[in-house]
Formats: structure tokens, C-alpha cells, sequence
């Protein structure tokens, strides 16, 4: 319940147009409706250079530019439910091709720019990526050697770059495919179970997991917006998540552009005095960022306003990890009003919790469920069944009751590992919690090895394997260690093979090793240098024993290691 007005998904979907003769489509909810409906001339997308340039896309010229892109997917005989995956920052065309792509029936499944080709092979592979939208540069870098080992990627349209590109097979000018292409599609007739979008998220002892979703995912990107971020549709937003990640693509992409609201989009990295120049002069009023850039901006000062006024900024919201109470408590002295924290997962699709603007905001909590939404602690009992955690303030795993749109509905080729995910019609989340007299949550940790690094969920076996590929390394086991500013960063423990010192030589050498193969988001930042690893006695490395040693705090139960 809202107020005094009941919620229903139900009463969330008619709020959609539909496609025209019947269906639902994420690209015609965020574009062409609202083109329909006479409102095309407003802006959609403003991006905003690093040099200081500024160019605005309205929802005619996205309605145009979104069906240029889908008729070349056409052209290029890409099928319904075929995977377009891009490799991009944050420019125009990432958006362009995301709402192409599903308009066409694609699939889209967004990529991080900074990946490193290791983590970037293993989720084209996975997705069995026919398209790959690009830069130049990134290309040669880390796709090109690649291509032997993607059989299925038969496209590569580089952005920015008519000249001078590989003769490489299926290599093409994103740009020069587009001008030459016709605006005028129409929508393909997908329907609300169809595929829309892939997006990939770590795994403690294998490979990425792809989680699906569809186009009903919109109901909740739509509804949640409102509910959450108090999103509407004279709103100028800005979320500041990185289009690569889940965030970026429900809240940087499909929610806001469903509510018809004019969207931000920085092409620059963090900088303090940019990011209140954009909310001053872009007039931002509703704001989305995360909790690493926050506790940056504390550590910078608390007068981010010397002599500046932000009559338009009214709400503020974090995502990404938890928000610990002082930075809540700081932005109150900052903005002048708090910033909310919100929780959700790739899997939900969608913010299932928040502490949002009808609510009062306890500094510290991830808030109440959003309407549709229960939520529980609870613990995985025997026979199937679900035993709920009732006293306040006892952990247990964040569950949540099936239903809602913008749930995943599976890991790509992987229906065990899916079904692992729920027991007796309840997702388990894998995050430890507790809630309050109330009915406020409280993040306490993972259940299992993940690392959230900032915003990044970062599997452990992925490092480990590439650290092993080092010629020195004979086995590595990897961590989260606690951090002010990150709230988790990588760090690895590395054995050598006989006859091999430990130097810092050798450190630098296997942190570039690392930073080469899978990126700087998720190689370690740290790497120690151990004699032995603990181990089970079956052989796998005891994370969590690694990790009470680092931490200074009881082992626990060491029966089971050798």
C-alpha cells in the first residue's frame, strides 16, 4: 500500500500503452509512446562531452535513431532473440543500440568498458554474442585476439570510426551503417515472457552467471522509479552507474526514458567540482549515485557549495552496496537533505527495497520493501520448506516472495543453478540481513564469497584462475578485505612454485598481470605472499579461514581442512 491507494502489478502494467494491436516492448515503452502521444520534442538524452560539449536527443530524434539502428540489424540478418552485446561508456550510441536491439527482438546484454579480455571472452562466450557494438581502440585491444575464440560473434560495428578500420571479417562503421539506414520500423511484436535483456554477474566457484529478463521487466523499472526515486516526468535525473552494470541499464536507460523524463549522461569520470558544476547548471533534480563516490565527496569536504544554490536537487538515492549512516548524516550537512539508500541485485532486475520519500530514513538501513514487494529473513529448511526468521534484530538471508516483473527468469543454460536460487516460492538472495521492529532491513553481509568492490560484484575463482596462469603463481586464493572507500577491495594470497622468491618485482609483475587480463575493477589490489594456503581436505582453498586470519577473528570450525 502506498497512502490510501492499493498497489497491484496489475494496476502498474496498465499504465503501459502496450504495442499497438497487442504485446509489450521495453524500446516502445521508453521511446516511441511518448512520440505518439505528442511529446516528442521533449529531451530525452543530454550527454555532456568531457570537453565541455553538450548535445540533446530528443524522444523523436531516439524514436528515428532507435529504428535506424534496428532496420541494420535487419540488414544484417541478426535474428529475434539473438544476442547484441556493447562494449561502450557512456555514448550516444550505447543507447542507441540498447533500445534498437530490443526493438528489433534482440537480446542486449551491456558489457563494462574497463573489462579486461579474460571477463570479456568468458561473457561473450556465454551469451553467444552475434553483435558486438564497440570503439576502435577497445577492438584491437581486446577483441581482436579474441576472435578465434567466438565463433558465434559475426558482427563488430565500431563506433566513431569510418576510416582506417580492420579488414577483419564482419568489421563495420557503426555510423556509416546508421546514416545509411531508414528511421521508420516497426517494433517486432514481442510479447511481455519474450527475452530483452542479458546481464552477466559473478559466480564464487565457476563461471559468470547470465541472468535473463524480459520485457515485463518495464512494469517494475517504471513503477519502482516512482516509488523509490519519487521519479517524474518533468524530472531531470541523473544516475551516475556505469552503463556496463545493471544499474546503468534499468535506472541509467529504461526507467527514467519510460517516465518520459530528460536524462543526464556524463561522459566523464568522477570529479568533485564537475559533478556540482552538472547539478547546478544541468538543474538536476533527482539524483542516483553510489555509495563509493559519496564517502569520495566526504573525504573532499562537507562545503560542496561555496556560494552555489541547488534549488532543483530534491532527492537523492545510492546503489550499489550499503550505505553506512555517516554518509547519510554528512549529506544532510552537504545537501541539506539525505541521500536514500536503495537494495536490489541483477537478479531482481529491479530496487526491491529503499528507504524511500515517504518514509522516515534511518541512517544505516537499506529501508522497507517497495509495493509488490515482500520481503523476509529467513533460512532454508528442511524438506523444501522456508523457516522465517520473526525476532528483530536475528540475521538471516534476505528472501523475497516470487512474482514480481522484473525478476530473472534464469541463468542462461544453467536451469539447476537457477533453481538452486529458490526454495517453496521464495527467492534467496545470498544477502545476510536483519530487519527491525518495524520493518526496516539491515545489511549484515554475503552468505557467500562474493566481493563487492565498489558497486562491482566481483567473483573470487575468476582471479584466481588468471592469477594461476602467471608462471610463478602455483595457487592463489582471493578475498574481500574491508575497505573505507570501497567498502571491499580484491585482495590475493599467492603461493610460488619451488625455487621462486617473493619480491616486490615479482608483486608489480603479477599485479599487471592481472590488470591486463581482467580489467582494474577486478584485479586485486593487494597480493600477498604465503608459504601454504589453507584447504579442505577435498583441495579447495578455505576463503573464509583466509579471511578471519586477515581480519584478526576466530577461524571457526578447521575440522574439514587438511
Amino acid at each position: 500500500m502506498t497512502g490510501d491507494n492499493p498497489f497491484s502489478w496489475d494496476a502498474a502494467r496498465a499504465q503501459l500503452d502496450g504495442l499497438p494491436g497487442g504485446g509489450l516492448n521495453i524500446a516502445h515503452e521508453a521511446v516511441d509512446r511518448h512520440v505518439r502521444a505528442g511529446r516528442g520534442e521533449r529531451v530525452a538524452l543530454r550527454f555532456l562531452a568531457r570537453d565541455g560539449g553538450v548535445r540533446d536527443i530528443t524522444y523523436a530524434a531516439l524514436m528515428d535513431l532507435t529504428g535506424r539502428f534496428a532496420n541494420v540489424l535487419g540488414r544484417l540478418g541478426v535474428g529475434r532473440g539473438e544476442t547484441v552485446v556493447s562494449l561502450l561508456g557512456r555514448d550516444p550510441a550505447l543507447y542507441v543500440a540498447a533500445l534498437g536491439a530490443m526493438k528489433h527482438g534482440s537480446v542486449y546484454c551491456p558489457l563494462f568498458s574497463a573489462f579486461g579480455p579474460e571477463p570479456i571472452e568468458a561473457r561473450m562466450a556465454i551469451g553467444r554474442a552475434r553483435v558486438l557494438v564497440t570503439t576502435l581502440p577497445i577492438y584491437r585491444a581486446k577483441i581482436a585476439p579474441l576472435r578465434d575464440a567466438l565463433p558465434d560473434l559475426r558482427h563488430v560495428l565500431i563506433v566513431g570510426a569510418d576510416a582506417d578500420l580492420p579488414q577483419d571479417h564482419g568489421v563495420q562503421s557503426f555510423d556509416s551503417l546508421l546514416d545509411q539506414a531508414d528511421g521508420r520500423f516497426e517494433t517486432a511484436r514481442t510479447g511481455p515472457e519474450d527475452r530483452a535483456l542479458l546481464h552477466f554477474t559473478s559466480g564464487t566457484t565457476g563461471r559468470p552467471k547470465g541472468a535473463i529478463h524480459v520485457h515485463e521487466a518495464v512494469v517494475a523499472h517504471r513503477a519502482t522509479a516512482q516509488h523509490a526515486l519519487d521519479l517524474r516526468p518533468d524530472d531531470i535525473f541523473w544516475c551516475t552507474a556505469d552503463p556496463g552494470w545493471v544499474t546503468g541499464t534499468s535506472y541509467g536507460i529504461i526507467a527514467p526514458l519510460a517516465l518520459g523524463v530528460t536524462m543526464v549522461v556524463d561522459a566523464g569520470e568522477f570529479d568533485l567540482e564537475r559533478w556540482i558544476s552538472i547539478l547546478e547548471h544541468q538543474a538536476v533534480s533527482v539524483w542516483y549515485t553510489a555509495p563509493t563516490a559519496i564517502r569520495m565527496m566526504m573525504r573532499l569536504g562537507t562545503d560542496l557549495r561555496p556560494g552555489r544554490a541547488l534549488p532543483a536537487l530534491r532527492y537523492m538515492a545510492s546503489v550499489g552496496e550499503p550505505l553506512n549512516p555517516e554518509a547519510v548524516l554528512w549529506s544532510h550537512e552537504a545537501f541539506g537533505r539525505p541521500f536514500h539508500d536503495t537494495w536490489w541485485q541483477t537478479e531482481t532486475g529491479a530496487i526491491m527495497i529503499s528507504n524511500a520519500a515517504v518514509l522516515e530514513v534511518r541512517p544505516g538501513s537499506m529501508g522497507k520493501p517497495v509495493p509488490g514487494i515482500e520481503a523476509a529473513i529467513a533460512r532454508r529448511g528442511e524438506n523444501g520448506r522456508v523457516e522465517f526468521v520473526d525476532q528483530p534484530g536475528h540475521p538471516g538471508e534476505l528472501a523475497l516472495r516470487v512474482g514480481w516483473p522484473s525478476m530473472f527468469r534464469g541463468y542462461l543454460d544453467e536451469p539447476e543453478r537457477y533453481d538452486r536460487c529458490f526454495q517453496d516460492g521464495w527467492y534467496f538472495s545470498g544477502d545476510l540481513a536483519t530487519r527491525d521492529a518495524d520493518g526496516y532491513f539491515w545489511f549484515v553481509g554475503r552468505a557467500d564469497d562474493i566481493i563487492k568492490t565498489s558497486g562491482h560484484m566481483v567473483g573470487p575463482f575468476e582471479v584466481e584462475n588468471v592469477l594461476l596462469e602467471h608462471p610463478a603463481v602455483a595457487e592463489a586464493g582471493v578475498i574481500g578485505k574491508p575497505d573505507a572507500m570501497a567498502m571491499e577491495v580484491v585482495k590475493a594470497f599467492v603461493t610460488l612454485k619451488p625455487g621462486l622468491s617473493a619480491t616486490e618485482d615479482l608483486r608489480r609483475d603479477l599485479t599487471a598481470h592481472a590488470r591486463r587480463r581482467l580489467g582494474a575493477a577486478i584485479a586485486p589490489k593487494e597480493i600477498a605472499f604465503s608459504d601454504t594456503l589453507p584447504k579442505t581436505r577435498s583441495g579447495k582453498i578455505a576463503r573464509r579461514v583466509l579471511k578471519a586470519r586477515e581480519l584478526g577473528l576466530d577461524e571457526g570450525d578447521v575440522s574439514t581442512l587438511e
